[in-house]
Formats: structure tokens, C-alpha cells, sequence
């Protein structure tokens, strides 16, 4: 059996936001070692599950966190600011690449799916990438950097894309603190998207399952993009009505026009960030995942599962914030 198949191999897993959390459960469910690297230990760590600090903007952090593992995941975030990003993922991506080079493993990195020019179609891997903005033109930059080094043989990288996400305990996003949190406690949900026309949402364990699904792959799935199967896409309002049948509730829904999202960005500057990624919101966003599902599965969670699971996952008690949710822009996560 080939190391990286071998589910007694460490596999060292950088972040512990709701995508990571849900890779490193698919990885327990299996049987495999993992660790968890990021700058403070999780509170809600799973027992057995090893644990290192590091700092990925630190290259011999980098370094000794993929130290003695056969596969990483690459799960991190950062602030939600264009320039906090424009420094710190080049710098990120330079340590990622080289401490996997040195230590000759495999890398699967969740990704978001920003570096899309504006589009009328569904997103699929064979798009170019964009210039357009801070942000997205950031991550095509980054996206460059390892599609460089798999080209000249340094690296072996595979990228999972996947669209905004919701699933039980998450928060901080558009399903999470404003959306589907706030049905379960019977308000009024808050969109800063339009509820009306249909957006993709990736649940977050299916995230999980895709990046194991790559981890067991051969090689030959490496050094390439896939996009994370989906629901067929609904509209916010669609989702959040499931939401209210779920919590048995009638749904109440306000939403703030993305164009007004300009507007208030002159007096905002996390409207301002937000605003920046209008164009993934103002139009019908669907993201094309055939590639995936010919390669490895497409039965995604159907909606009415995902979102009763993530209903229950919301108990009143949480109806405070917390002290990783307050104060935080909606749909941004530090770590995917």
C-alpha cells in the first residue's frame, strides 16, 4: 500500500475552523492519526487527536508541523481584509510550498472559489483566473504560486473549492449567526444577499468527505483544481423557509440589497470588504462540480438533511454571542 493511502500515516491538518474540524472528523472516522496545527489549541479538540502550535506566516513552524506526517490539509484563514491578505498569503503560500517540498508530502488545501472573474455561468475548474479586485486577485496570486511549483515537479497539490458553506455549529457565515442561528431562535433571519435568486451553499461535512476522498487518491489527482459537490442550488430564501419547517417557526426574513453594500461601505469598512464580493451574490450563482463527481461521488447532502442538522445544532442557550462570534463580519471565517 502506498504511504499516502496507508490509513496508519499522520496527516497534519493546518486550522481548525468548520472546514477543518469536519476534514479531521472524516480522517478519526477512518481510523488515521491526525494533528491539528494552528496558533492556539482548540478548545474542542477531539481526544487522541495530536496538537502543535504554529504559525503558518512562520516557515519553521510550517516546517516542523508537516515534520513526520505523509499528507497535510490545508484549512486556514485569515482577517477579512484586503490588506491583511495581500501580505499574508504570498507569505503563507511560500512557507506551505516549501516546507512541503522539503518534506516531500502531499497537500490538499481547501479553497474558496474568489479568484472567478464575475461570471453568468457555473463556476467549473477550467475558468481563468481573475485580476479583478483585492481580494479575489489575491487568490488567483496564490493560486499561481502552487500551480507553478506542481508544474516545475516541486509539489504535489490538489485544491478543493468550494462555495460559501453552512452545517451544525457554524456560525460565521451567511447560514450561520444571521441566518439559520436566528430561525432556530424564531427571528428574523438577516441576509446581506439577495434571498430571491439561487446560490450554491457546500455543507460543511461534505467538505470533510471530499478533501478524505482526495487524501486517499493516487497522485494523479494532484497538481489540479476540483470543486466540492453541492446541493442543487436554492435560494437563501428557500434554505432559511427548510430552516423555519426544521424549528417549526414561520420565517422571517430581512435582506439588505447588495448594491446597497457600497453605499454603507463609505461609512463601514467591513461593508467595504464585503462589498468587494458583490458579484458572487447580484446574480444566480451555481458552481459546476461534474469533474468531481465523475472522479469520486456527487450524492452532496440534500438540503432538508443538512439544514435540519444544522437546525438542532443551534440550541437557544447559544442565542448570546460568543467571544469568537461577536463583533465578527458575516461570512468570514479565520479559519475555512
Amino acid at each position: 500500500m502506498n504511504r499516502h493511502n496507508d490509513a496508519s500515516s499522520l496527516i497534519t491538518v493546518f486550522g481548525y475552523g468548520p472546514t477543518g474540524e469536519a476534514t479531521v472528523a472524516s480522517l478519526l472516522a477512518r481510523g488515521t492519526p491526525v494533528r491539528v496545527v494552528q496558533r492556539k489549541r482548540p478548545a474542542n479538540l477531539p481526544a487522541g487527536v495530536d496538537f502543535m502550535t504554529c504559525d503558518v506566516l512562520n516557515a519553521e513552524d510550517v516546517k516542523r508541523a508537516m515534520a513526520g506526517a505523509s499528507q497535510a490539509v490545508v484549512t486556514i484563514g485569515f482577517e477579512y481584509r484586503g490588506k491583511v491578505w495581500r501580505d499574508a498569503w504570498p507569505k503563507a503560500m511560500r512557507n506551505l510550498l516549501a516546507a512541503a517540498e522539503a518534506a516531500n508530502i502531499r497537500i490538499v488545501q481547501v479553497d474558496n472559489l474568489y479568484m472567478y472573474d464575475p461570471q453568468d455561468e457555473p463556476l467549473h475548474e477550467d475558468m481563468p483566473l481573475t485580476t479583478y479586485g483585492v481580494k479575489p486577485a489575491v487568490r488567483a496570486e496564490v493560486t499561481r504560486m502552487w500551480q507553478a511549483a506542481a508544474r516545475a515537479g516541486r509539489v504535489r497539490w490538489a485544491a478543493l473549492r468550494a462555495p460559501d458553506f453552512y452545517g451544525p455549529g457554524v456560525r460565521n457565515s451567511h447560514m450561520g449567526d444571521t441566518g439559520l442561528v436566528q430561525v432556530a431562535l424564531g427571528k428574523s433571519a438577516q441576509l446581506l444577499m439577495s434571498p430571491d435568486l439561487p446560490h450554491a451553499f457546500a455543507y460543511v461535512p461534505d467538505i470533510g468527505r471530499a478533501a478524505l476522498s482526495l487524501l486517499e487518491a493516487p497522485d494523479d489527482a494532484f497538481n489540479q483544481v476540483w470543486h466540492v459537490p453541492c446541493a442543487p442550488a436554492l435560494s437563501p430564501r428557500q434554505m432559511l423557509q427548510i430552516g423555519a419547517d426544521a424549528a417549526g417557526v414561520k420565517l422571517k426574513v430581512m435582506a439588505l440589497p447588495s448594491f446597497m453594500l457600497q453605499l454603507l461601505g463609505v461609512f463601514s469598512p467591513a461593508m467595504r470588504e464585503l462589498s468587494e464580493m458583490r458579484f458572487t451574490w447580484n446574480r444566480p450563482y451555481h458552481v459546476d462540480a461534474t469533474k468531481f463527481a465523475r472522479r469520486f461521488w456527487s450524492d452532496a447532502t440534500p438540503f432538508e438533511t443538512g439544514i435540519a442538522a444544522t437546525i438542532r445544532s443551534y440550541p437557544a442557550a447559544e442565542s448570546k454571542p460568543t467571544r469568537e462570534s461577536r463583533g465578527q463580519t458575516p461570512a468570514i471565517t479565520a479559519a475555512r
